[in-house]
C-alpha cells in the first residue's frame, strides 16, 4: 500500500537491528553460557525500553551500555544459570559483532541501490557493529552513511533521531523512508515527516494502535519491487 503524501522517496533509512541483521545467533550464545534461548528476547526488549525511557527523560545511554546492564539484572534471575556475570554477557555481547543478515538483505539492497535510491542506516545500536555486518554482506559500499544515535544523543523513535540521518545526507523528511521490521520505528518515522515501510517478515499483524506504514511488505526484496514499480 502506499501513500502519494510519500510517493517517491530518494533516501532509504534503514534500522539495523533486527532489520537487516539476523538475532537468530544471539539465542545460542545465551544457551552457550547455561541461560535459555528465550531470554534473548526479553534482553533486547529491555535495552529498547531503557534506551526509550532515558531519551523520554531527556537523558541518554549508548546501546552498550544499556545491553551490559540488562544482562547483569537477566542472567542471575535465569533458570539454571551457574555462570559469572561479567564473563558470560561479554560472550552474549560479543556475538553482536558476529551476526549475519537477513537472507533478503543482499539482493533487496543491491536492486535499491541499483535503481538509484541513496541508501543510509540509522540505528540505536553503534554504526561500527553496522559496518561490520555490512562488509561481512559484502554491501558497505551500497550505503551512504552508517549512523547511529550517538549523533543526537537520543533514541529513536524521538523525532531528532530520524531528523538527524536525513540531515546528515542533505535531505528533508519528506523525501526519505523509514525501512524497519519494527513498528515502533515506523511509527516514529512518520511522526518525524518521513514515510515508512514496515517489513512483516513473520508478524502476524501491525498494531492497530499506530501510524499505518507508507509501504507494508514481506522484506526488502518486496519493497525493492514496490517502489521500483512507484519509479516507474
Amino acid at each position: 500500500m502506499s501513500d502519494t503524501n510519500h510517493r517517491g522517496p530518494r533516501v532509504l533509512v534503514f534500522d539495523v537491528n533486527e532489520t537487516l541483521s539476523d538475532f537468530t545467533a544471539l539465542r545460542g550464545r545465551f544457551e552457550d553460557i547455561g541461560a535459555p534461548a528465550e531470554l534473548m528476547p526479553t534482553w533486547f526488549a529491555g535495552v529498547l525500553r531503557d534506551g526509550f525511557a532515558l531519551t523520554a527523560a531527556g537523558a541518554y545511554a549508548d546501546f552498550a551500555a544499556l545491553a551490559l546492564d540488562g544482562l547483569r539484572t537477566l542472567l542471575p534471575a535465569a533458570p539454571g544459570w551457574t555462570g559469572d556475570v561479567e564473563a558470560d554477557a561479554r560472550h552474549v555481547l560479543d556475538g553482536l559483532a558476529e551476526l549475519e543478515v537477513h537472507p533478503d538483505v543482499p539482493d533487496g539492497v543491491r536492486r535499491l541501490s541499483e535503481a538509484g535510491f541513496r541508501l543510509v542506516t540509522m540505528t540505536n545500536g553503534n554504526a561500527a557493529l553496522t559496518r561490520r555486518l555490512l562488509d561481512r554482506a559484502g554491501l558497505t559500499d551500497r550505503f551512504e552513511a552508517l549512523l547511529d544515535v550517538s549523533g543526537p544523543r537520543c533514541w529513536k523513535p524521538a523525532p531528532a533521531a530520524y531528523r538527524y540521518a536525513v540531515g546528515h545526507v542533505g535531505a528533508e523528511p519528506e523525501e526519505a523512508l523509514m525501512v524497519a521490521v519494527h513498528p515502533w520505528d515506523v511509527d516514529g518515522a512518520l511522526r518525524a515527516g518521513l514515510g515508512g515501510a514496515w517489513l512483516r517478515r513473520e508478524a502476524a499483524a501491525y498494531p492497530e494502535s499506530l501510524s499505518r506504514p507508507t509501504y507494508a511488505v514481506r522484506d526488502l526484496v518486496e519493497l525493492a519491487q514496490a517502489l521500483t514499480a512507484a519509479e516507474g
